[in-house]
Parts: C-alpha cells; structure tokens; sequence
C-alpha cells in the first residue's frame, strides 16, 4: 500500500508539529535549568487531563493497535476483556493506591519497596524492571510498530524500525516526561479520531458488499456471520480459551495481570506521580479509565471487521494494517499519522521511565552528591543506550511470533504475580518483611517456570492466566509465612499511612458507578 502526496503531507505535518509542541512545552525559564523533578516528574505540576491522556498514550501503542487487533481477529472480542477490566483496575488504583503513593512523595517503584522493605529489594526489583522494559516493552513497540509501517509504506522493517526509534528519542530528550505527558493529549485525541474512522469505514465497507448501508448494518452483518467472535467468557470447548479462560478473565489472573500493570508499573503510575495533588491525580484517573472503555471500539474493531474484509490472512498481526487498505487518499495519512502517534507516544513513555530508574535507583545510589543537571545528562544518556539495544534485538526477539500480543502477556505473567503480592503486602499489611517479599518474587518465576515447562513438554494444559493466579496464591501465602517466620528489622518501615485518606469526592465516584455499569450491560449482553 502507498501513501499519496496529501498523505505524506499530513505525516509530516504530524511530526513537525508534535516535535515542535514537545520542544516548546520542554524549554526552561529564563536562567534556570532542569532539575531531576523537572526531568522525570515533570516538576510535579501534571493537570487532570495530561495524566490521564498520558496514561492511554503510554499504554496503546503498537502492541494493543496491532496486536489486539490481531487477537481479535483471532480470538476475537473476548480480547476486549483487557481494555474493559482495566478501567475498574484503574479506578481502585486512583482510590486506593496513589493515596499511599502521594503522601509518602513517591518518585519511582523501587524507592517504594527500599522505603517499605529495604535496599536489596529495591536493587532486585530495579535490575528486574529495567530488563523488562528494554527486551519485552521497547522492543515489542519496535516490532509491531514497524510491522504497520512497512506494511502501509513498502519501505524495509528495519528501517522502519530505526526511524521510529528515531523520532520518539529526538523528541522527548530534551524535555523528559514534561515533553512526553503535556504532548499527549494530541497524540490520544489523534489515536481516537483515526481509530473511530477505520471503524466506521470498516463497517461500511461490510455493508456496501453485503447489501446494507451504513454502520449498524455492517455490524449487524458482522454479528451474524461470526456469533462466536463475540463471546466474551470464552467456554472450555472453544480453542482459544487457553488465552482467555472463561470465568477466570473476571475472578482470576486477569486481575493480578491488569493491578501489577496499572498500580505498579513504573511507566504508567509515573504520570499520577507527577499530578499537582492526590485529588487532581484521582480525576486523571477517571478520565483515563473512560478512555478505557473506549478502546476496544479502536482496537479490537478492526481485527474483528478483517473476518469479512480480509480473510485468511496468514499473520493475524497484518489485521490492523490490512483494514488501513480500505482509507481514501488523505484519510489514509491522518490514520497512519495517530498509528504513529500511537507508537512514539508509548515509546517515548517507556524510555523516559527506564531513565528514571537507572538514574534514581542505581546511578544516583552508586554516584552520590551529584549535581541535578548531571543527573539530568545520565538520565538522556541512558535513554539514547534503551533504545539503541531495543532496535538492536526487536526482530532477534519477536520476529518468529504471529501473536506477540499474546507473547508478551505470557512472559509478564512469569512475573506479575511476585510483582502483585510484594507491593499489597507492603501497602496494606505492616508485617510483610523483605525476606517475604524476596521469597515471592523468585518463587513466582519459579513456580511460573514450572507451570510452563510442564505445558510445554505436553505433560501439563494449564492457561496462563489461570497459571497467574494460582501462582499469585501460593506467593502470596509463602509471603506470608516467611514474614511471620523472618519479621522486618526495626526501622526497616518507612512508609508514613498518617494523612492518607480513602475518601474520594463525588465526581470520583459517579465515574466508579458508571465504569461498573457498563461492565454490567457489556458483560450480560455477550457473556
């Protein structure tokens, strides 16, 4: 597929314009110079509206656009499961955790655990997250984002690759997560228009060729030919429940998945860090937790149109990419541009936060009485080396996947249990020890490891999120005997609980009553 003049135009509108936006919003007052808290929090000073879009924008990018699409097309909107329970996740979060997080000025998730549990976690979990982010999140984004770049361009993937590495560097190097959050508005308000138009031109599309008219009809047709894609708890017979298991996306592993990544991930809770105060976080919160539900409507939709537009396709990750076929000249641009946006955005996101922890957590633990703006240089520097090693191994790593949606879950769900029950505990239970918490994060790779060997060699068929939380269990209770057995050293708990209240205002809980309704009604039509 080639993109017309108009098209390229558009692109490059795009680039320029958020490449110019990210520059102005980054440049410093007249005399001074950032501060680590200008750079990585963004000088705590993040309105309501920047964090939530700044949430989403972390969060879509290439892996939920391309490969949820592709799980949809595949699985089909059972994937939806994901976007939906992650709005109510989101809103325990705001509740909940961010209180704790606020009052005691939380910077990063390592500095939580140090100050809960003690050193050696911290440095354990600091290491963990960093090779998380750069060999799973960096490069999956590089990956799946080329696929849709040398799909609509022609141009090669490894080019494409370098080039999207490229742009998300360049523009948020210089202004850190001010740069990336107080942009993302745009970039969010770009992926919902682009998303909105694929679909509804898709589901025209369906109608002009089956003799309707019109959305509602090309969804009904939809619908119709295909009543099991839009199951929702998927039943033991259909062959895709191993990566949707039926009851368990509702009361199981799902929701170990969805608070490990929405309550403790560096690169997500880092924007509710940096709100002006608990109150304007809460209402980020809630903001993003809507845009939630809206997803699926832009991500999933797709995938589920292709069965018409597009069936048989080979890799069920050309869905996205295959359904950009069907925009008109000019069209085709703005939709490329918010996958673009899409892409750079959640990239961006995630370099900025690997910076922060390497700078915060371990280069300022080694090199101490530094200087803010040498801290500031180090925290550039160790972008520009993430991404250098994410353009290095994304096709080494992922090449070989048709679902890398699904890959990835997978390889979290090693870890999110340990990740899940150390941060609970140290949140809500004074009791809970280092060495408690070290036991649950080895014995979750450990016993996860188990798990899928057993799967693997056949011996063993056990869904993985099913295997999420039954290993989140048995973390949980070895958690807790070893704390019993080996209580925290005195001193070791510097969480301070005086001050946090659990009380929202009424805005807050109008949204939580909303967010639960519509699971209702979405849940009882398609169950």
């Amino acid at each position: 597929m080639n993109l017309a003049t108009i098209d390229l135009v558009i692109l490059a509108v795009y680039a320029v314009f958020i490449f110019g936006l990210a520059q102005f919003v980054s440049r410093d007052k007249a005399g001074t110079t950032k501060t680590s808290t200008d750079y990585f929090l963004a000088s705590k000073n993040l309105p309501w509206w920047a964090i939530g879009a700044s949430l989403i924008a972390a969060n879509i990018s290439a892996e939920q656009i391309i490969g949820m699409s592709g799980s949809g097309y595949v699985i089909g909107l059972g994937i939806a499961s994901y976007e939906w329970m992650a709005a109510l996740t989101l809103l325990i979060v705001g509740k909940f955790f961010l209180p704790i997080f606020l009052r005691n000025e939380i910077v990063t998730m390592p500095q939580f655990l140090q100050q809960r549990y003690g050193p050696t976690i911290r440095n354990v979990m600091a290491v963990f997250w960093l090779l998380l982010y750069v060999f799973v999140n960096v490069t999956s984004i590089l990956w799946l984002g080329s696929i849709a770049v040398s799909t609509v361009t022609g141009i090669d993937q490894m080019l494409a690759i370098v080039c999207i590495a490229v742009f998300a560097l360049a523009y948020q190097l210089w202004g850190g997560l001010k740069a990336v959050a107080l942009t993302d508005i745009v970039q969010v308000a770009l992926l919902v228009a682009g998303g909105l138009i694929i679909g509804y031109i898709a589901l025209n599309h369906i109608a002009d060729n089956t003799g309707g008219s019109g959305v509602v009809d090309g969804f009904t047709t939809l619908l119709a030919r295909f009543p099991e894609k839009f199951d929702m708890i998927l039943s033991p017979d259909n062959p895709n429940y191993q990566q949707l298991p039926g009851i368990a996306v509702l009361l199981g592993g799902l929701w170990v998945m969805n608070i490990s990544y929405w309550g403790f991930n560096q690169y997500i809770i880092q924007r509710a860090l940096a709100a002006k105060s608990t109150q304007e976080a809460q209402k980020g919160i809630a903001f993003a937790a809507y845009l939630k539900l809206l997803m699926p409507v832009i991500i999933v939709l797709p995938g589920l149109a292709a069965l018409i537009v597009a069936p048989g396709l080979v890799k069920p990750d050309q869905a996205y990419p295959t359904m950009m076929n069907l925009l008109p000249t000019g069209l085709k641009g703005l939709v490329f541009a918010a996958l673009i946006a899409a892409i750079v955005a959640s990239l961006a996101s995630k370099v900025n936060s690997i910076s922060t922890i390497f700078t915060l957590d371990l280069y300022a633990k080694v090199k101490k009485d530094v200087s803010e703006h040498h801290l500031v240089t180090v925290g550039r520097i160790s972008a520009v080396v993430a991404m250098v090693i994410g353009v290095l191994v994304a096709r080494p790593l992922l090449g070989g996947f048709d679902q890398a949606f699904q890959f990835i879950q997978e390889f979290t769900g090693f870890f999110t249990p340990g990740i899940v029950v150390i941060f609970m505990l140290g949140l809500f239970w004074r009791r809970a020890s280092e060495a408690g918490a070290l036991t649950a994060a080895i014995g979750s790779v450990v016993l996860s490891a188990v798990f899928w060997w057993l799967q693997e060699s056949g011996q063993f068929i056990f869904p993985f999120m099913n295997r999420v939380g039954v290993v989140f269990l048995a973390s949980l209770v070895a958690a807790v005997v070893v704390s019993l057995l080996m209580p925290p050293k005195p001193g070791t708990m510097q969480i301070r609980l005086d001050g946090v209240s659990y009380k929202t205002s009424l805005g807050f809980n109008i949204a939580g009553v909303g967010v639960i309704a519509f699971l209702i009604a979405v849940y009882w039509i398609w169950w």
